[in-house]
Order: C-alpha cells, then structure tokens, then sequence
C-alpha cells in the first residue's frame, strides 16, 4: 500500500525530473549547452516508479536519454548541469557531457550513447551482485529502439543462463529515434522472454504508482534469489529524440493525446484521491523550481576545466613494479604459466573471477584451464558464444569493485565485441573524470604459421593500441607471461593480454610464485652495439634467432622485447637507437599502419640525430594471413627474412 508520503515523495521526484528537463531544453536553446541533449520530459514515472526501491550499492545503467534515471538514483541537480555545461564540477567534471552521466559510486554506471551498451554492462554488475551475496541487485533501463540490437539478445541470454538478480526494463516510448517501434520488430517483448526463459511483466510507465508497485515485489523477489525479469513499460516522450529534431514523424494529435495522460497529472489525481490538497503540489512545484533556479546560477558560474588537465584520468596510476630478478627454477610451459597466474590471482583475491567461451568444465580450448572450475566453484565461470556480452559483463563487474578476468577465445574475434574494449572500457574512467574503476583483464590468443586461416590469425596489437585507455601486453616467454598476467589482473586499468599460441608449449625457467613483471616496460634481452631490433611475441624468437645468425658475421644486434605494445616504452627503444644509431622492426601484424610504423615515426621524431640508417620493417604485407602453407610462409616473416634487413642495414643498403 502506497501511503501519502510515499505519494508525495514520488510526486516530488517526477517534478524534479520534469523541472531540470526543461531547464535543460532553455539552456540548449540559449547555446549554454555545448552537446546533444536527449530529453525524457513525459517518461519521468519510469524512472522514479523503477529506481524507488534500490539501495546504494545496487546498480542501474541507462541510456542517452538517461537524466531522468540519475536524478531517480540519487545524483544532484547542480553538478549534473555543470556536466551539461562542461563545467569541471560535473558530475564527471566535464568530460561526459548529457550522453555519459554516471557517478559510479552511487550505483549509476552511466547514461550511454551507443544504443544497448548499458545491457551487458547491468549484467556485469548483477554478476559482481551474485557472486558477493549480499542481496543487490542491477537494473538496465533501455528503449525499445535497443531491443534490435545483438547486444540486448547477447545480455539477456547470459544472466538468463546465470540466473542473475536483474531487471531488463524496457521504457517503451513507441518511437526507436525516428522510427516507430511497431516497424522495427515483428516480436513483442513477452515473446522474447518466453523465449529467453525468464519473467516478463507489464506496466502503464505513465503511472508511478503502478510502477512502483510492481517493481517493490519484483527487486523483494531479486533480493531472494529470484531469477531475471524483463519489464516492459509503455510511456511517451514529448520532445523529440533529440532538441532541434523536426519530428516529422509523428502527428500533434498523438502527442496531445498522450499529454492527456501526464505522469505528474496522474500522480496528482492519485493525491487528491488521497486526501492530499492540491495546493501540496504546487508548493512542491515551487521549492524544485528554486532548487532548480539555484542549481543553474551555480552551474554557470563553475569555471571549466584547465586545458592542463587534457590528460586527465585516461589511465589509473599504476602501482611501481620494479624489474624482477630473472627466473632461476624449474622448466615449465607457458600454458602452465597462463593457468598458474590465474590460479594464483584466484587464490589471493576473491574478486577475481573468470569467465568465458568453455573455460569452465572444458578447460579452455587449449586446456589452459583444465581442473581450475573444480578448484574455484563459481569462479570460472562458462558463458554462451557472446563476446559483447563477455566483455560487456567484464566492464560491469569491474565498476561494481570486481577484478573480472575474460577470454575471447581468438582475437580475431575482438571485433565482435569492439563497442564494449573501445567505448566502455577504454574510455568511461575518463568520461566519468576518473569516477569509473576499470580493473578488467581481456585475455586472448592469436598465431599465424599452422593454416589456421585469415579469420583465426590475425595480429591487432596495432588496432586496440590505438585506443586510448587500453593497455595491451603481448609477451614472449613463461617467465614473463606469468609476471605479466599477473601484474595485468592487478592492474587498475583494463589490459588486454594477447597470449601466442604458438608459444604454449614453448618452455623456460620458472620464476617463485610471486613473480611480477611491470607493464609498460620493454626488456633489453640481447645487447648489442651496431643495430637496435625491436620485437615481441613469438616474432621475437625469430628475431634472436636471427641476431645470433649474423652476429657470426660481426653484426652485433641488440634486441629488444617490447612486452606492452601500449603504452609504449619509448625511452627504452629510444636509449638503444642512442647507442646503435640503427633500428629494425619485426611484427606479426601486417606492416601498414602497424608497431612498426609507430617506432620508424619514434626514430625519425626523437631519434632522428643518431639515426645511421633507414628505419626498416620486417612484417607481413598488408594481405589477410593465408590459408595455404606456401602462401603462409611466403607471407609471414621468419629468421632468415629478418637477418636478410639485419644484414642490408648493416651494410648501408636502401630498404
């Protein structure tokens, strides 16, 4: 039973809502509003009938349209207009704009500018919900338009397959941004969730009361253990999908008839059915009015950020890690030391977990994992074939404090799930102005040589380094895959850790079991005086290799393992160049565009002085990898390619 100050409460709530939304709107139109704006006057119901019920530490994501949403959870009027603003007391002090609100440290993980993001980011926090056991829950506000895309199908399935404590609610204002919804999906929602398995429920979003009411029973049954719902509430939104949009798509008549249906004159008539005088209302009305009033003078007077602070929050501070001794024990595998960093990282931290494609009871498809499911029950855990949703799930569950491990089997398949690495991960620690945690590790494989084919080989080391945010770790040898693994999980940054698969049965000495290897460092691992060679991965055992071959020959080659391709270590290649005023590349990704090119631009910057010689490049043309053996090993360098531009380099030889 809804009492009267409950009434009044959420009545309050909505008039909030509706007031600093057409605050918004006058500021947009007043230029003072530097962004796109997305406005969910007529959809205020939902937010507050929805959020009325949630703890602090339970998680909502929303959307574009997502101000509503925060100001339900708890944010504050002043410094979310500072964020509309630009100002650098925002909410993310300046730097997410209307799109990107968040403050995850109330449980809001953001509004979000691409379509469905939110969803696989709700269910990484009712994962990190689930595995705490302390009855929180998340919820996912999303529009109907997000129901087309493959990340909503990708998030519903996992926690219906998890049975996660979440709420899938679906603010449906009959419009996918121009679009009417009944044009987009041939589908209803109750049929989609028959079809995934879970409840589904529906509620008029125009009246808060009802949603309240529903939502109250449905997190109580969350708290309990109750599986996934999906909620469907039909509302309507009275501006267009964004301020300045034309909207020819719809007709006055629709609108004035859905203005009919207002929540806040809804919410009225509920009060007056209650005994409460009208004059309450306004008298509401009038204190969020000055509420409002004050929270933009303050606003407009906040200064904006110093230039300065442009670098801002991109990375987490990294904890000092000092080079460590060299491994001295005995021989093992690097497959032994993937499992063996896990399995340690797993013991001595309870919010690490992993998660991914069969790395449960099968192991990992190379067995990496064999057994460690048994060892760590319900923390290595299996998902369906959803990279979105993995990844997505990762992110969630780092913002909500966990310490996520996931695998995306091969990382040709990182493409599959781009929004979540270079959109969410990469960049919501500095569009929430460092409010966002993002301790998340992405592990994945790659290897050419074995026929495996162009979309089980590729080599995109150059493609994430170029996302700022991502810090991306490709080593060489056990030794270093254990340290580096283990530095990754720890890390407060989200790393993706790029394993060679040709390397897993590749031995070295085993380093003690607290072995660190610090990332963004490279590693001298040969000395040399008369040429720098820069390598990592498998492609740096072709690359000793082939120093060794001409050093018969009076060719004193220095090699270097670069081990974190981003962020780079410079000074390291730069200090070799210093010494041998000669540099050559080798990769295994495609050379256009690629390390290499990175490198041949460090030398010919910072280093141009001491360069001897052309900067050259040994990498595979910029061809998909074969499938056929001789077109394979025509394409993919090996020793004798690279001690032929050692060679010529030495000599004085034009590339």
């Amino acid at each position: 039973m809804v009492s009267n100050d409950d009434l009044l409460e959420m009545y309050r709530r909505m008039a909030r809502i509706r007031q600093f939304e057409q605050a918004a709107a006058k500021l947009y139109k007043n230029t003072e509003i530097p962004g796109f704006v997305h406005l969910s006057i007529g959809q205020e119901a939902t937010a507050v009938g929805a959020c009325r019920h949630l703890r602090d530490d339970d998680a909502i994501t929303s959307t574009h349209r997502g101000h509503g949403h925060c100001l339900a959870k708890g944010l504050d009027v002043e410094p979310m207009f500072a964020e509309l603003m630009g100002r650098s007391t925002g909410t993310c002090r300046g730097r997410g704009g209307s799109m990107h609100i968040a403050d995850p440290q109330r449980g809001i993980f953001g509004a979000n500018g691409i379509v469905g993001a939110g969803i696989p980011i709700a269910v990484g926090a009712a994962t990190a919900a689930q595995m705490r056991g302390e009855g929180a829950v998340a919820l996912s506000f999303f529009g109907d338009g997000a129901v087309a895309q493959g990340m909503f199908h990708e998030a519903v399935n996992l926690a219906a397959v998890w049975d996660l404590p979440i709420v899938f609610f679906c603010e449906n204002n009959n419009y996918s941004e121009f679009s009417r919804a009944a044009d987009q999906h041939r589908a209803g929602l109750e049929a989609r969730a028959a079809g995934y398995g879970i409840r589904y429920a529906h509620v008029d979003g125009n009246d808060v009361v009802a949603v309240s009411e529903l939502m109250d029973g449905l997190i109580a049954g969350l708290r309990r253990g109750d599986g996934p719902v999906l909620v469907e509430a039909e509302t309507y939104r009275w501006h267009g999908h964004y301020e300045g949009d034309p909207q020819r798509y719809r007709t006055e008549e629709e609108l004035v008839e859905w203005k009919r249906r207002d929540p806040l004159t809804l919410a009225r008539a509920r009060m007056a059915e209650a005994g409460i005088e009208a004059r309450t209302a306004d008298e509401i009305d009038a204190e969020i009015a000055r509420e409002i009033e004050a929270a933009v003078a303050a606003a407009r007077e906040a200064p904006y950020p110093d230039p300065s602070s442009l670098h801002d929050h991109v990375w987490a501070e990294r904890p000092e890690v000092p080079e460590p001794a060299p491994a001295d024990g005995p021989v093992f595998r690097t497959m032994d030391a993937v499992r063996e960093a896990v399995a340690y990282e797993l013991t001595h931290d309870d919010d690490v977990f992993v998660a991914g494609i069969d790395v449960g009871a099968g192991g990992n498809v190379f067995g990496l994992f064999r057994g460690l499911a048994d060892d760590f029950p319900g923390r290595v855990r299996d998902t369906p074939i959803s990279e979105s949703a993995i990844v997505g799930t990762a992110v969630g569950a780092a913002l909500a404090g966990m310490r996520p491990v996931v695998e995306v089997m091969y990382m040709d398949f990182v493409t599959v799930c781009m929004d979540m690495l270079v959109n969410q991960a990469a960049k919501l620690r500095f569009m929430t102005g460092g409010g966002a945690s993002m301790p998340l590790v992405v592990r994945t494989q790659f290897g050419a040589g074995r026929s495996s084919g162009s979309q089980h080989s590729q080599s995109l080391e150059a493609m994430l380094a170029h996302v700022p945010g991502l810090t991306v770790v490709m080593p060489s040898d056990p030794a270093d895959t254990y340290g580096l693994l283990r530095a990754a999980i720890r890390d407060p940054n989200p790393v993706v850790f790029v394993e060679n698969r040709l390397l897993y049965g590749k031995k070295g000495p085993r380093p003690a079991p607290d072995h660190l290897v610090p990332l963004g460092k490279a590693r001298v691992v040969r000395p040399g005086s008369d040429i720098t060679l820069v390598s990592y991965s498998r492609m740096l055992r072709e690359a000793l290799a082939a120093a060794e071959e001409v050093a018969a020959e009076g060719i004193d080659v220095e090699v270097i393992d670069l081990r974190t391709i981003a962020p780079l270590d410079r000074a390291t290649v730069l200090e070799s160049l210093h010494r041998t005023h000669r540099l050559v590349v080798a990769h295994e990704g495609v050379q256009d565009f690629g390390v290499g090119a990175e490198l041949a631009a460090l030398a010919a910057g910072e280093g141009f002085w001491h360069l001897d010689a052309p900067v050259v490049r040994v990498a595979p043309p910029a061809v998909p990898a074969p499938y056929s053996p001789p077109l394979e090993k025509e394409w993919l360098p090996d020793q004798d390619v690279i001690a032929g531009a050692l060679r010529r380099v030495a000599g004085g030889e034009p590339r």
